[in-house]
């Protein structure tokens, strides 16, 4: 029965053009990806799929990092980090963090965990209680969703960015505590969230803001701070969650925030107390990444990110224009995330495969992850990419939709 049901659902799943497939990178983090292609060997891809936005997940210095944590902490941690694997890097890691953060948050306290989806399962499960209520952005992250829908908290979700209706929602709650939760860069359209009017809103409705900078940290901000040091923001309201894995190219995340509050993780949380603690060669690198994001190389990386974005939203506004009956629709975004919206989930599929077949690799994303009608192409870029890369991308683009290519 079960075996039955699983599969009656699996087909109906591929029969929406939803199916998804894993891939076996046979490469380090870089544009050029090399894939298994079962016993053929490998294919050579240009990559636009990555998170690795400034292009460190193989720089030699952090390398060099990994294998000298190593040599000194070992591999792994051993423990929780409330029993026994809460190791020097690890705390040091936390204090130089909470050193970029207090500028933006006073007091300013930080907490490592093994990854984002566990931080904001442990931010939403442990500070939302029954006296709490969650309004949150409808296209957050699914690990703040999971983190809501976990959470004693009764959740209130607004429309992307409506911050009028966001404001009559706190208005009319009268709820002990109210907590309102965004991405600050959203994954998958690439827009930065209106945080000035969000602190605005929580300030004038005694709220807190919680803030996933998961697409941020590293990228926004003249030194790479994230979207607090973008817009300048300051204030004890902000609970800021930071991931390590995306353009500092290593692996973890963070929580900063007032002492009182990270206490409360250390003290409650289940995602950070019942499970192991990151290896603290890990930390050790983590700690060389910081060192490069603020440094002139990580400025140099950001600036050099900054003009390819540019260019390549010049060169697809250029395709849409020139073959209108596409149907393709640029999203409106700043960032290093630039989606291609196509609509349909099969045309996004195909126009994939096709881009795949001339050697790039552009995933289609799909519902649930995206609205229905609103399956994309995620193109997402890094400084580790090339200006040429870039006008390759645009040309392979451009010939499908003059020869039709596309569904």
């Amino acid at each position: 029965m079960l075996l039955e049901h699983l599969n009656r659902r699996l087909r109906e799943r591929e029969a929406a053009a939803l199916w998804r497939q894993r891939r076996v990178a046979d490469s380090a983090c870089a544009p050029l990806q090399h894939l298994a292609e079962g016993g053929e060997g490998t294919r050579a891809l240009l990559a636009f799929c990555s998170n690795d936005y400034l292009g460190l997940a193989a720089h030699p210095a952090l390398i060099d990092a990994l294998a000298a944590g190593a040599r000194r902490w070992g591999v792994g941690s051993g423990a929780s980090a409330l029993v026994s694997g809460h190791a020097t890097p690890h705390a040091a890691l936390e204090d130089e963090l909470a050193r970029w953060l207090a500028p933006y948050i006073p007091q300013a306290a930080v907490l490592g965990f093994c990854s984002g989806y566990m931080a904001n399962l442990a931010l939403l499960t442990t500070l939302a209680d029954a006296e709490a209520v969650i309004f949150a952005d409808k296209l957050n992250h699914a690990s703040l969703i999971d983190g809501g829908l976990l959470a004693e908290a009764r959740m209130r979700r607004y429309p992307h960015a409506r911050l009028d209706l966001l404001d009559a929602m706190l208005a009319d709650s009268t709820a002990a505590l109210r907590l309102i939760v965004t991405d600050a860069v959203f994954s998958m359209d690439g827009d930065i969230a209106p945080l000035p009017e969000l602190l605005a809103l929580a300030e004038r409705h005694d709220a807190w803001l919680i803030v996933d900078d998961a697409h941020g940290f590293g990228v926004l901000g003249e030194g790479g701070q994230g979207a607090l040091a973008h817009f300048g923001l300051r204030s004890e309201r902000i609970i800021y969650m930071g991931t390590l894995g995306k353009a500092a190219g290593v692996s973890g995340a963070f929580v900063a925030a007032h002492p009182l509050v990270v206490e409360a993780l250390v003290q409650g949380a289940r995602s950070y107390i019942y499970t192991t603690a990151p290896s603290p060669a890990l930390a050790h690198t983590q700690l060389a990444s910081l060192a490069l994001i603020a440094g002139d190389e990580g400025a140099a990386r950001r600036g050099h990110l900054n003009a390819l974005v540019e260019a390549l939203r010049t060169g697809l506004a250029a395709v849409i224009a020139a073959h209108p009956h596409c149907g393709w629709r640029l999203a409106e975004s700043a960032t290093a995330i630039q989606p291609l919206i196509v609509g349909d989930n099969a045309a996004a599929v195909a126009l994939s495969a096709a881009l795949e077949a001339r050697g790039l690799r552009v995933p289609a994303i799909r519902p649930p992850t995206v609205p229905a009608g609103s399956a994309r192409l995620r193109i997402t870029l890094s400084a580790a990419h090339s200006r040429a890369d870039v006008d390759r991308l645009c040309a392979a683009l451009a010939q499908l939709a003059s020869e039709g290519e596309h569904p």
